[in-house]
């Protein structure tokens, strides 16, 4: 289930890219089939030895292109330990809303960034999330849960002032390219969940809503594509940021 479109991030076969937060690997999968040089980044070791294992399950099973590279790195998102301008593309899909100190994690997100590299962002949209949050107070109040509800200005000041030199010096901001919505059918099953119990994967309702949401993912039924593109741009329950780093500074 991916959240980001690749295309529009302008990923190419050779790209050095970046999954900071990548979780289960979703992403970075995608990216290594196409050809990318890729580094799934996350604090959790457990979840990211089981990235790893998938990505030499999936060279083994050829599955990637000739050429294509992929690993994992652990470690904070405060303090990247990459070098100034080191990928082309970075993708930060479902992280920052849970981080305390996010400027300071996107700050580091534009460092290893290259000049004329792209980057996408994707949070919890702020319509569905608000509900969510009014419907569960143990939807975000669970341990690691998410701290802040973004709008698109919101997040888009943050990531673009972040471009900034911090000592005030004049440099270009990181450029907004534009925002996708994404998991439309996704949002209901959230509303449900909440509005039952976010723990009670039996309640009646909440089962059947995931049998669709597995059906969706795992056979792609035109019919529930159709839906997801309606109920997309009305209430998709991620909201996706394009930016790109410029190449030129101004000062």
């Amino acid at each position: 289930m991916l959240t980001v479109d690749f295309d529009r991030l302008g990923l190419l076969p050779g790209d050095r890219v970046l999954d900071m937060g990548a979780g289960a690997g979703r992403h970075s999968f995608e990216m290594y089939r196409r050809g990318a040089d890729v580094i799934a980044f996350d604090r959790d070791a457990e979840e990211l030895e089981n990235v790893r294992n998938l990505f030499v399950a999936m060279k083994e099973a050829g599955e990637v292109p000739e050429g294509a590279e992929a690993d994992v790195k652990q470690g904070d998102a405060l303090a990247l330990p990459f070098a100034d301008g080191e990928f082309d593309r970075i993708v930060a899909a479902e992280v920052l809303e849970h981080i305390w100190e996010d400027v300071a994690a996107i700050r580091e997100l534009v460092r290893v960034l290259r000049p004329g590299g792209t980057l996408a962002i994707s949070v919890p949209r702020w319509l569905p999330e608000v509900v969510n949050w009014k419907l569960s107070a143990d939807y975000h109040n669970a341990t690691g849960g998410h701290i802040r509800i973004y709008t698109d200005h919101e997040l888009v000041d943050k990531v673009t002032k972040a471009g900034r030199p911090n000592d005030g010096t004049p440099g270009d901001a990181m450029i907004f390219e534009g925002k996708d919505y994404a998991h439309g059918l996704h949002s209901p099953y959230w509303w449900i969940k909440c509005a039952v119990g976010v723990e009670n994967d039996d309640h009646p309702l909440a089962k059947a809503y995931h049998q669709l949401l597995v059906w969706e993912i795992m056979k792609q039924p035109t019919a529930l594509k159709l839906a997801g593109k309606v109920l997309d741009p009305l209430i998709g329950k991620s909201m996706v940021l394009y930016f790109r780093k410029p190449v030129e500074s101004n000062d």
